[in-house]
């Protein structure tokens, strides 16, 4: 799960809410630094309520990404958009076709929750203002294993970018898809693979009710 799937149903706990974003941000900001239940699960009922706001909802990441990744809806799209991307880049060498349908049935996901709900985003995004990225940072130092000194910077600039609504366009999308292969030292996509989320699209919009079940039960 991505994001705007995270924070969705909490966009009246600010704190709660970017918890759930925190182990994204991390991938970005602090690629070494991973939360895991064990760092997080002495702060829930810390007596600092952001500490402890900011715990639950790492906590609720971690939980509904384990839930998800083991979901009938989650193994069947990730391996029907893998098969997309194979047969979309089968002359490109370097490129993971299992990396980037993973990663596109997550961010398809969020573009289709986006594209049901674009004043539920304007809503998440006037959520991440209220919040000071600095006190995130720091509650995140009192669990992490070492601290960081990335992660307010990566959240202001997540939020002064507005991230989530190029998942609405294709060619910025391509842009996103490329800035996270740069980052993980992989091959750029070509411009052509841009072709491939017209179709995409609709395959995962179709199922997100499967996909979001698990963290409705």
């Amino acid at each position: 799960m991505n994001y705007f799937a995270h924070a969705l149903p909490l966009l009246d706990r600010p704190y709660f809410a970017a918890g759930t974003g925190v182990p994204d941000w991390l991938t970005v900001a602090d690629r070494r630094l991973r939360l895991r239940a064990k760092h997080v699960e002495p702060f829930l009922a810390d007596t600092d309520p952001v500490v402890a706001a900011v715990a639950g909802g790492v906590s609720r990441h971690l939980d509904e990404d384990a839930r998800f990744h083991k979901t009938r809806a989650f193994t069947e799209l990730s391996w029907q958009l893998t098969v997309m991307v194979r047969d979309a880049l089968s002359d490109r060498d370097g490129l993971r076709p299992s990396f980037l349908g993973h990663l596109l049935l997550e961010i398809l996901l969020d573009a289709a929750l986006i594209e049901e709900n674009p004043r539920l985003l304007e809503r998440y995004y006037q959520l991440l203002e209220e919040i000071e990225p600095a006190l995130v940072e720091a509650a995140v130092n009192r669990m992490a294993p070492r601290p960081t000194e990335r992660l307010a910077i990566m959240i202001a600039e997540f939020r002064r970018q507005r991230v989530l609504w190029d998942y609405l366009q294709d060619d910025k999308l391509l842009m996103r898809l490329n800035q996270i292969m740069q980052r993980v030292k992989l091959p750029l996509l070509p411009d052509d693979f841009a072709d491939v989320l017209p179709t995409a699209r609709p395959i995962v919009g179709k199922r997100k009710n499967d996909l979001l079940e698990c963290i409705r039960s």
